[in-house]
């Protein structure tokens, strides 16, 4: 007697739609919530002052208004364009630096087996995981012994060495899937090893340094602790971040400039990641997988 098995209940398809649904409603959830923060930055830009106090998230479609805007950028307590070309000159200063630096360590690291220089990549990397704002103190007293302290150099050497800990992770994952055969063509040319990495690596680098440079001037330009310790409030080189601060009074906050501030603050920044994010997600997966 042949009895047969009992068939199972196909109710895969029906489990796995539930734990798609059910992940897609945390995420947007998430999302909602991360947006309420930008939705209060746009909207409150182009209200007025007692309307940002009574109904910070209503919409007065009748008494929206451009001014604000306009009042910002006119400013006579600080030039917002002053703000953007300080800031900028900043990022690329920085992104110079970091790349002069990081770029030939992570080479020689990249290519060498030896167990301090593994060691040496460690001591890098500890400091993603060290937030900036621990360091400031420390620096400080670093900075002053120095000389350095409201300075231009301190400020760029500080924001330099923050960038390393990144940078180093980027390129040295990126070099080791470069083939040796490369330096060894190059050594063969007669070329030493700073004319093999400038010359040979260098240009191969360029997923993983336009990755590095985003997130570099990404951090640059959102940075406000730094700017305003080290350089110091009463300097004439504020940034976009402290500039905001700056209009923020003592006793009184005018929400009218503090808004359209933020505002103009951000879009520059948001609309610069969205428009290289895909650069991102390439150079942090084209070093992922040795061919």
């Amino acid at each position: 007697m042949t009895g047969s098995r009992p068939t199972p209940p196909q109710d895969g398809g029906s489990g796995h739609r539930r734990v798609i649904s059910g992940r897609t409603a945390v995420l947007a959830v998430i999302a909602l919530v991360m947006l309420i923060p930008a939705y209060l930055l746009v909207v409150n830009s182009f209200k007025s002052q007692q309307d940002i106090t009574q109904e910070p998230f209503g919409i007065p479609f009748g008494r929206l208004s451009l001014g604000h805007l306009r009042e910002a950028l006119a400013s006579p307590d600080f030039s917002l364009l002053r703000a953007y070309l300080v800031t900028a000159a900043f990022a690329v200063a920085v992104n110079v630096l970091s790349l002069l630096v990081s770029g030939p360590a992570a080479y020689v690291i990249a290519r060498s087996l030896r167990i301090r220089h593994r060691v040496l990549l460690g001591c890098f990397l500890v400091g993603l995981f060290i937030p900036s704002q621990v360091l400031v103190i420390p620096v400080i007293f670093v900075l002053k012994s120095l000389g350095l302290m409201g300075t231009v150099a301190g400020f760029l050497a500080f924001e330099t060495t923050l960038t390393l800990p990144i940078s180093m992770f980027l390129y040295v994952s990126y070099i080791k899937t470069l083939p040796r055969q490369l330096d060894e063509a190059a050594r063969i040319d007669g070329a030493g090893p700073i004319g093999t990495f400038w010359r040979i690596i260098f240009p191969l680098m360029r997923p993983a340094v336009a990755t590095a440079v985003i997130l570099h001037t990404i951090g640059v330009w959102t940075d406000f602790v730094n700017p305003q310790i080290i350089l110091g409030p009463g300097s004439s080189l504020y940034t976009v971040t402290t500039s905001v601060y700056a209009a923020i009074g003592r006793y009184s906050t005018d929400f009218t400039v503090v808004y359209p501030n933020l505002l103009m603050a951000v879009v520059p920044v948001l609309v610069f990641f969205v428009l290289l994010q895909r650069n991102i997600v390439s150079g942090l997966t084209s070093g992922a997988v040795k061919e």
